[in-house]
């Protein structure tokens, strides 16, 4: 499955499997972005983001690494 910005829950599940030892609650976004589009399922634009949507990916890669 490839990924867009708009598939946030997707990308979160994708981010906690790649990155277990990552707590996501303190992750900065530009490190969050940059993750995101090093992905190998992401073909979203990087220049697409925004605050909003990185804020609600680090909120359901929260709930997932809880």
């Amino acid at each position: 499955m490839q990924y867009e910005w708009s598939n946030i829950n997707d990308i979160a599940i994708e981010l906690s499997e790649k990155f277990p030892d990552i707590d996501p609650q303190w992750i900065s976004f530009p490190d969050l972005h940059k993750k995101i589009t090093e992905l190998d399922n992401f073909i979203g634009d990087p220049n697409k983001s925004n605050e909003k949507i990185l804020e609600a990916i680090q909120q359901s890669w929260i709930d997932e690494f809880i």
